[in-house]
């Protein structure tokens, strides 16, 4: 492997702007992450709002045709609002492909009766509130995986843990892998280090935290991140994909995923949704793309984790007590 504390090939805009006297720092080696995925690789990538197979069919088309690798396709929907037939289908599809399939667990917050998410302070946000959206999580983790899914998609610390007991106990299968969603992301490298204890197996940050902060987490764990390169506007809109080199030098592992700007939302999804859904879908493998093009640029898109891959390696749980 690479050694992680190398600089890449070459910085947006280097060599121009030393003729010019504006060089910029030199990096600092103490920055870099030390970790990787395990079997290799230091970034994998991730397709997310995938939202039913059609929806599949046009990423994994357009990807083919882009020539855009994918670890891993997401949904926000939720398990809830597929079917078993759609379910099976998408699971079959990414089957063919080695490709990750995550789906989103449950009743959340922003959807149910509560008055508190509608308030300037958002209450509680996307997390399960009381006993029967805990239950709901937990349905759709048994559906999922009896189905064949082998990751889900969490927003609530509770059922994190409650699904990380679940695969310690057999409930759902020991190689489930529990990913946190973005809207509960971590802002602090303790925070992180709670969710990689709790049982997630991948954290999605915030994508307004520092390339500094990246470093800080790094320092406490190394539990895969992921992050939007280009985020969604209820996440903020930002595009950073001129940063993606320093991005994985700094977060490494790191899942890239290619989120879409000035979009409508389309949670939860219908066939009402569907031509946005679809074109969505398609941009979202071109944003890809073009991230990915900024990389071979910068002669620093070495060091991917080999396609197929999705486990992330020993990690630190907190002890399950009867």
């Amino acid at each position: 492997m690479t050694d992680a504390s190398v600089p890449a090939a070459r910085r947006p805009g280097e060599q121009a702007l030393a003729s010019l006297g504006l060089a910029a720092p030199a990096l600092d080696p103490a920055d870099a992450s030390g970790h990787s995925f395990p079997g290799g690789g230091r970034w994998r990538t991730e397709i997310p709002s995938c939202e039913g197979p059609e929806a599949l069919a046009v990423v994994l088309k357009e990807a083919s045709r882009l020539d855009v690798p994918i670890h891993r396709i997401s949904q926000g929907s939720g398990v809830w609002m597929l079917t078993d037939a759609e379910i099976t289908e998408m699971v079959e599809a990414t089957g063919e492909r080695d490709i990750e399939l995550c789906l989103f667990t449950g009743p959340r917050g922003t959807w149910d009766i509560g008055g508190s998410v509608r308030s300037d302070s958002r209450g509680a946000g996307l997390r399960a509130r009381g006993h029967d959206a805990v239950a709901g999580c937990v349905e759709d983790a048994v559906r999922a995986t009896e189905l064949g899914v082998t990751c889900l998609l969490v927003a609530d610390e509770g059922v994190l843990w409650t699904l990380h007991r679940a695969r310690e106990s057999g409930i759902i299968p020991a190689g489930t892998t529990l990913k946190v969603s973005a809207l509960i992301g971590p802002v602090n490298p303790a925070s992180y280090a709670v969710f990689e204890r709790l049982g997630a197996d991948s954290v999605n940050v915030p994508s307004d935290l520092t390339l500094d902060h990246l470093t800080e987490i790094r320092r406490v764990s190394a539990a895969p991140m992921d992050m939007y390169i280009e985020a969604p506007d209820d996440l903020g809109g930002y595009v950073r994909m001129y940063e993606v080199a320093e991005l994985i030098r700094r977060g490494a592992p790191l899942y890239l995923k290619f989120g879409l700007s000035r979009a409508p939302g389309i949670y939860p999804w219908g066939a009402h949704l569907r031509d946005l859904t679809l074109e969505t879908a398609r941009e979202r493998v071109r944003r890809g793309r073009l991230a990915l093009d900024l990389l071979a640029r910068h002669g620093a898109d070495g060091d991917m984790a080999p396609l197929g891959s999705r486990l992330p390696g020993p990690l630190n749980r907190f002890p399950i007590t009867a």
